[in-house]
């Protein structure tokens, strides 16, 4: 774990200063898919769980709350501070704006008590072409008592101009839409409250007035809320896979479909307008 491209840090990296840098470097890149990635993986050893926020993680996502065990999906946001400092260095060949979380798997090996101490690693894995531009994955590790214990890939988008015979646009698949479970609405400040919970807070999910300046004309959600609260209601198995993807984002305040079938779920918006679909099974 600890090998020649491993850094290990003494505590988590804090997340403003890492998106302020991030943003400053962003227009000085030219992304492209044979670019060099940064080596380095980050580790962090002996990680302990603020239970306080992770209490306020469920609340936000609908999971139960004071159950000595994780969410599926925090062990994302433990690692996402060290992803941010990977994307948001120099040497990182995307810019870290208008940068597109388009998809998330996920494998869960054991149960993850919250009272336990865990070693987090994240490095980038490669990236390759897309339609649209370039697509970076980031690798996260959980390894408890040196064993894996929860694993992730996470792919990011950076949309730039392409002529690759890679990119070209493949007919989408014909979609049923899956059976309607409940309608949800949102509140406007729900992004506020995940990113107090997750600590992202990119301006486009905390305010209409800060979206708007990317492009949005209300606040979004964030991506990996969209997914919990999806999962939260779905329910998961302790040793599970899953895999989402993120297909358009979901303005705050408004209202959503949830729906599922046996493994599979969507979030569904007005006219059947996908934005999250994924599946999960037990493993």
């Amino acid at each position: 774990m600890t090998g020649p491209d491993a850094l290990v840090l003494t505590g988590p990296p804090a997340l403003t200063p890492l998106l302020a840098r991030g943003a400053l470097l962003s227009p000085f890149k030219r992304p492209r898919c044979d670019a060099e990635l940064p080596r380095t993986r980050l580790v962090l050893p002996d990680l302990r769980v603020d239970l306080a926020r992770l209490a306020a993680y469920e609340r936000v996502c609908g999971f139960p709350v004071g159950e000595d065990a994780l969410p599926v999906t925090y062990p994302h946001v433990l690692g996402f501070p060290l992803a941010m400092r990977l994307m948001s260095a120099r040497d990182f060949p995307l810019p870290l704006l208008g940068l597109v979380h388009t998809s998330f798997t996920v494998t869960r090996h054991a149960r993850m008590p919250a009272s336990a101490a865990y070693e987090l690693s994240v490095h980038v894995e490669g990236l390759v072409p897309h339609r649209r531009g370039t697509e970076a994955t980031v690798v996260t590790e959980v390894r408890g008592d040196g064993d894996v214990v929860w694993e992730s890939r996470s792919t990011y988008l950076a949309r730039h101009r392409t002529d690759r015979p890679t990119a070209v646009r493949r007919e989408p698949e014909a979609h049923k839409p899956l059976p309607s479970v409940a309608e949800w609405r949102l509140a406007g400040d729900v992004g506020r409250r995940y990113g107090a919970a997750s600590g992202d807070r990119n301006p486009i999910h905390l305010h209409p007035l800060t979206a708007r300046l990317f492009g949005f004309p209300r606040a979004i959600a964030h991506g990996m809320w969209t997914v919990a609260r999806c999962l939260a209601a779905h329910g998961v198995t302790e040793c599970c896979h899953l895999h989402a993807e993120f297909r358009a984002p979901v303005l705050l305040p408004g209202t959503v479909t949830y729906a599922a079938q046996d493994g599979r779920f969507e979030l569904r918006g007005r006219e059947d307008r996908i934005h999250v679909t994924g599946d999960v099974y037990p493993v």
